[in-house]
């Protein structure tokens, strides 16, 4: 691992947020901001995990295996997936003010993405083929998306959360670009969360945060599977692959925005011959 000195404690090393219930627990608290929030669960088999979502929305999202949610007046089989490279999965959305219970019988690891809000929706069970899947980019920028709860794709009050698989010795998050600010029509101020897989077990990859501010986020990290990256703020990529070892990253985005929409700011160093 490797990061600048300015804000080493944007960089979340695998284990160093864990407790009693999660392999990772990134709140607002902790994060340093307002409304993103991540949490990972492992469940042997047989295993349960009951939370109370409190003044936020949950989507529950597997890793690897599959798991029961519950919810006082809803019940969500989610067969989930073999890991995150397989294929994309289904989810289930749990609302502000609910208790919730994630059941597993063959046990595997849960990602629950989260966002503080005001309205509380209806519970819902989100089907994999309904994910909108798309590719960005092309040669060494090539990626693969999967929206699953993009602003566009999936009802949420304030929770923005994407998929997003680099082949291997590619860059994505490229060009860098930013959503710190809120401005009508061109950017959105919103809070995002990196979270890392790497697929292999030496695998490893880079992402890059510099500062749009004086004396903004500036991070270069060397990541491996479970690592996360927060970035409140700033310019954010590229994401590094390393050659043979395909990323996975999980985005996690909320803001103040009275409208939930993912609107950025491309670098203007970084974009002549790119579009």
């Amino acid at each position: 691992m490797n990061t600048t000195s300015r804000d080493r404690e944007l960089y979340v090393p695998r284990g160093a947020t864990a407790d009693g219930h999660y392999t990772l627990d990134i709140d607002p608290k902790r994060a340093g901001w307002t409304h993103s929030a991540l949490r990972i669960v492992g469940l042997e088999p047989g295993g349960t995990h009951t939370f109370d979502a409190g003044d936020s929305e949950w989507i529950v999202l597997p890793l690897n295996g599959g798991c029961t949610v519950r919810t006082a007046q809803q019940e969500f089989q989610l067969l989930g997936r073999e890991s995150v490279f397989a294929s994309v999965t289904d989810f289930a959305y749990v609302p502000r003010d609910a208790r919730a219970q994630i059941a597993s019988g063959a046990g595997g690891r849960f990602a629950l993405a989260g966002a503080r809000c005001e309205r509380r929706l209806p519970a819902r069970y989100g089907p994999a083929p309904e994910v909108p899947r798309e590719e960005r980019g092309s040669g060494n920028r090539l990626r693969h998306v999967r929206n699953f709860a993009s602003a566009d794709a999936f009802e949420c009050d304030r929770l923005i959360a994407v998929e997003v698989i680099t082949p291997g010795g590619n860059w994505s998050s490229y060009p860098p670009h930013k959503h710190d600010e809120h401005r009508p029509g061109e950017e959105s101020e919103l809070e995002e969360i990196y979270y890392f897989e790497i697929d292999g077990p030496h695998g490893f990859g880079y992402q890059r945060v510099s500062p749009s501010r004086e004396g903004g986020s500036d991070v270069l990290a060397e990541v491996r599977s479970g690592d996360v990256v927060l970035v409140p703020d700033g310019w954010h990529g590229p994401s590094i692959a390393q050659p043979g070892h395909d990323m996975y990253y999980l985005n996690v985005m909320a803001g103040p925005g009275e409208t939930r929409e993912w609107r950025i700011c491309f670098h203007p160093d970084h974009t002549e011959g790119y579009r």
